[in-house]
C-alpha cells in the first residue's frame, strides 16, 4: 500500500510530503501520517525547521468525500491542526493549486504560509451546510481583517493568492516546484528570513459593525441564511480564549452536521455526480468539433454563447437578413458580459467572437457535427427545420431540438435518421443556467446520448437524462404545481403573499415574479396549445390569460402581475385584482385567508406529487434526477436538497394524509401517486429508491 505521507531530511531541515491523489484529501491516512511525521521530526535534535507540501496538482483540497456520513477515525483534523500549531519546530506550509476547507485550516495552523502563483485558498464548508470545524473561524481572523474573514467563512468562495497575500492570510508568493520550494522556504524559516508566528498567539479584534451588518443581512434571508448565521456565530467566538473558542467552533460544527441544511446541501452535492450514471454511459461519445444553431433569438443566442465559451466554432442560422444583425449583437453582448464578469479576457473575447458565423444560408451546416434547433415551439415549424437538416447535414451529424415541451419522437419522425435525433433542452439564459435536460427518444442511439452528456460537461452544465413526455421532467412538473398557486390565488391567497412565502422558504423569487421574468406570453401560448387536451374535470384559472389579453407579458412589457417602474421598483398590477374578483364571482368562490405555512405546504406537496409520477413512469431515472433538475434549473432552495429529498423529511405517510385532506376540495387535482402510497405502506423513502436504481 502506497504511503500517503512521507518525510525527508535535508541537513537540519525537513520536508513532509502529502501524496493522496487526486486532490490530497484530508482522509484518515493523511491525518495519521502527518502526526506520525511530526512525532518523528520533533524529537530529532538536528532538525531546525519543517516544510509541509503536497505532491500532484494541488495542496490539500478539503475533506475526503468517502468519509462523508461516517464516524471520523482519530486523529480527527482539529487534533491534527492543534498538533501542527503546537510543534516546537517552526513549520511552513507550501500551497499550490487549491488549499480549501481543511486544507486551508492545516495551513493556518502552520507558522508561515507560502503560495505559488495561481494558487487559491478558501473555506467552502458553507456550501455543504457546514462551517470550518478545525480552527478556521478562530485562526483566520487572527491573520486578516473582519470583512475578509466574514467573506471567506460565510461566502465560501476561494480567493486568489494575490488577495490572500494582500489580506495577510499568506506570507509570500513564489514560483517553482513545491518540493524545491519546500526546501528553500524551510531554510528561510530556519534563518529568520521568513517570519514564523504561532497563530493562536496573535491578538484578535473583530469589527462589531461589520459583524452586525452581516448578521442583519443573513437574518433577512430567513431559512436561506441559517448556514451563514451559524458560521458567523463561530467567527464571533474568536475573541474568547483560544481553547474555548475552538470548543465553540467544534460544537457549532457538530450542530451543523446534524442540521437539515447540511442534509440538503450534501444531497445536492452528490446529485450533481449521481445524474451522470446513465444506461448509455459506456457508449463512446461522438466527436463534436463544429456546431450549428438554428434560430438567433434569446434562447438560440444564449446556446450559441455557451458553445462559443466552451471553445467550439458555431454557425447560427437565421431566417431573415434583418435577424442576422440582431443575433450577432445579442451574442456579442453576452460575450462582453462574460468579459465584464471576469469569465473571459479581452484577448480571449476576440478569439471567441472569431469562431462565430451568423448567416441565413443553411447549407453552411453541411459539415456540422451537431445542430441544435431553437426555433418557435411549433411541431409544424420544427418538422420543416428537421426535414431540411436531414437533407443538408452529413451522415453521423446529431440533430438536436431545444424544445421545452414537444414530443421528441414526433420531431424525429421528420427525418430518415431518428437514431441521430435527441432533445437538448437548455434553460434561459442558456449561457448562464447550469441545467441541460438530455431528452432520449425511442430510437435515439446510445452514443448520441453519451455525446449529449459529454457536451454538457464541456459546457460546464449538469446534464439530466429525461424520457419523452409533455414537458419532460422540469416543465411537466412545473405545469402541475404552478396550478396550485393559481388555485390558492383564486381561493383568497394574495399572489404577492404567495411569492413572499416561497421566498421565505428559500426560493430565489416567487412563482408570479418568475412568470413575469420569463414572459407570461410563453405560458399563454402553451395553455392554448394544450387547451384541446385539457380534461373537463380540471379546474382552470384564467387570470393569466386576461393579463396577456391586455398586452401585459411581464417585465418585457413593463407590466404583468406586477408593474415594473424605471427606478427598478415594482408594485402590484391593480388590474389583476379585478380579474381575480371577476373570476371568483363567476365561479362562486368565497375567498378565505391562507397562512404562509399553508401556502408552502400546498405548493411543495403539488410539486412532490408530480415529481413522484415522473419517477414512477420512468421519465426520470431516479428521484435524485428530479432533485437535480430543480436545483440546477428551477431555483429550488439548495439547502432543501430538491423536492424529493425534501419529501423524505416530510415523510411519505404524512404526504399521503395531506393529499387526501386536500382532495376533499379538488379530487381531480389532488390524487395520491401509487409510488408514494407504496413508500408510505413500506415505510421506505425516495433515498432508498436512489440506492436501488
Amino acid at each position: 500500500m502506497t504511503q500517503v505521507v512521507t518525510f525527508e531530511k535535508h541537513g537540519d531541515i525537513a520536508t513532509i510530503c502529502i501524496d493522496n491523489p487526486p486532490v490530497n484529501a484530508a482522509g484518515h491516512a493523511m491525518r495519521q501520517g502527518v502526526v506520525d511525521a511530526l512525532d518523528a521530526l520533533e524529537v530529532d535534535s538536528d532538525i531546525k525547521a519543517i516544510a509541509l507540501y503536497c505532491a500532484g496538482r494541488t495542496f490539500v483540497a478539503g475533506a475526503d468525500i468517502r468519509e462523508f456520513g461516517k464516524p471520523s477515525q482519530p486523529p480527527v483534523l482539529p487534533d491534527v491542526c492543534n498538533r501542527i500549531e503546537a510543534c516546537s519546530k517552526p513549520i511552513v506550509a507550501i500551497l499550490h493549486g487549491t488549499a480549501l476547507g481543511g486544507g486551508l485550516e492545516v495551513a493556518l495552523c502552520c507558522h508561515a504560509r507560502v503560495a505559488q502563483k495561481g494558487a487559491k485558498v478558501g473555506l467552502p464548508e458553507v456550501h455543504l451546510g457546514l462551517l470550518p470545524g478545525s480552527g478556521g473561524t478562530i485562526r483566520l481572523p487572527r491573520l486578516t481583517d473582519t470583512a475578509t474573514t466574514i467573506k471567506m467563512v460565510t461566502g465560501g468562495a476561494p480567493i486568489s493568492a494575490e488577495e490572500a497575500l494582500e489580506k495577510g492570510v499568506i506570507d509570500r508568493i513564489v514560483d517553482g516546484d513545491p518540493a524545491q520550494t519546500a526546501v528553500e522556504m524551510a531554510k528561510e524559516l530556519r534563518d529568520g528570513k521568513l517570519n514564523a508566528r504561532v497563530t493562536r498567539d496573535i491578538p484578535v479584534e473583530l469589527d462589531a459593525t461589520k459583524i452586525a451588518s452581516a448578521r442583519a443581512k443573513f437574518s433577512a434571508k430567513g431559512a436561506g441564511g441559517a448556514v451563514a448565521l451559524r458560521a458567523l456565530r463561530a467567527v464571533e467566538s474568536a475573541t474568547k480564549p483560544v481553547d474555548e473558542a475552538l470548543a465553540d467552533e467544534r460544537a457549532l460544527f457538530i450542530e451543523a452536521l446534524a442540521s437539515e441544511e447540511h442534509h440538503g446541501l450534501k444531497h445536492a452535492f452528490f446529485a450533481e455526480r449521481a445524474v451522470a450514471n446513465i444506461p448509455e454511459a459506456k457508449a463512446t461519445a461522438r466527436e463534436i468539433n463544429a456546431v450549428g444553431v438554428i434560430g438567433g433569438g434569446t434562447m438560440g443566442s444564449g446556446i450559441a454563447t455557451s458553445l462559443l465559451l466552451a471553445g467550439l466554432p458555431v454557425t447560427v442560422i437565421e431566417m431573415a437578413e434583418e435577424r442576422v444583425a440582431f443575433a450577432t449583437k445579442t451574442i456579442t453582448a453576452n460575450l462582453q458580459g462574460a468579459v465584464s464578469r471576469g469569465k473571459l479576457s479581452e484577448a480571449a473575447f476576440d478569439a471567441t467572437i472569431g469562431r462565430l458565423v451568423v448567416t441565413t444560408d443553411m447549407q453552411t451546416l453541411a459539415g456540422a457535427d451537431l445542430v441544435i434547433e431553437a426555433v418557435f415551439e411549433s411541431m409544424e415549424v420544427k418538422h420543416d427545420v428537421f426535414g431540411k437538416l436531414d437533407d443538408i447535414c452529413k451522415d453521423g451529424a446529431i440533430l438536436a431540438s431545444n424544445t421545452s415541451y414537444l414530443n421528441i419522437d414526433k420531431i424525429a419522425a421528420a427525418v430518415k435518421r431518428p437514431q441521430d435525433v435527441i432533445g437538448l433542452h437548455f434553460f434561459s439564459p442558456a449561457h448562464v443556467m447550469r441545467l441541460l435536460e438530455v431528452v432520449v427518444g425511442a430510437e435515439t442511439a446510445d452514443d448520441v446520448v453519451a455525446t449529449g452528456f459529454a457536451l454538457a460537461k464541456r459546457l460546464r452544465k449538469v446534464a439530466v437524462r429525461a424520457g419523452v413526455c409533455d414537458g419532460f421532467i422540469g416543465n411537466r412538473i412545473l405545469a402541475h404545481y404552478a396550478r396550485s398557486t393559481g388555485y390558492m390565488m383564486m381561493d383568497g391567497a394574495d399572489y404577492e403573499q404567495i411569492d413572499n412565502a416561497l421566498v421565505e422558504f428559500g426560493a430565489a423569487m416567487g412563482p408570479f415574479t418568475v412568470g413575469d421574468l420569463s414572459g407570461l406570453d410563453i405560458g399563454w401560448a402553451e395553455r392554448k396549445r394544450r387547451a384541446p387536451l385539457r380534461p373537463s374535470q380540471e379546474r382552470y384559472v384564467g387570470v393569466a390569460d386576461k393579463i396577456c389579453e391586455a398586452g401585459d407579458f411581464g417585465r418585457k412589457t413593463g407590466k404583468g402581475y406586477y408593474v415594473y417602474w424605471p427606478d427598478g421598483s415594482k408594485t402590484k398590477n391593480p388590474n389583476v385584482a379585478k380579474y381575480i374578483a371577476e373570476e371568483q364571482v363567476a365561479k362562486g368562490i368565497t375567498p378565505r385567508s391562507f397562512t404562509n405555512a399553508e401556502i408552502v405546504d400546498r405548493y411543495i406537496t403539488a410539486m412532490i406529487v408530480e415529481s413522484t409520477r415522473v419517477v414512477e413512469e420512468g421519465i426520470a431515472l431516479r428521484p435524485i434526477d428530479v432533485d437535480a433538475v430543480f436545483l440546477f434549473g428551477y431555483g429550488f432552495p439548495r439547502h432543501r436538497g430538491g423536492p424529493l429529498c425534501y419529501a423524505d423529511r416530510i415523510g411519505a405517510a404524512n404526504l399521503v394524509e395531506r393529499i387526501k385532506t386536500y382532495a376533499h376540495e379538488d379530487p381531480f387535482y389532488w390524487q395520491v401517486p401509487k409510488l408514494l402510497q407504496k413508500l408510505a405502506d413500506d415505510n421506505t423513502t425516495f433515498a432508498d429508491l436512489n440506492k436501488e436504481r
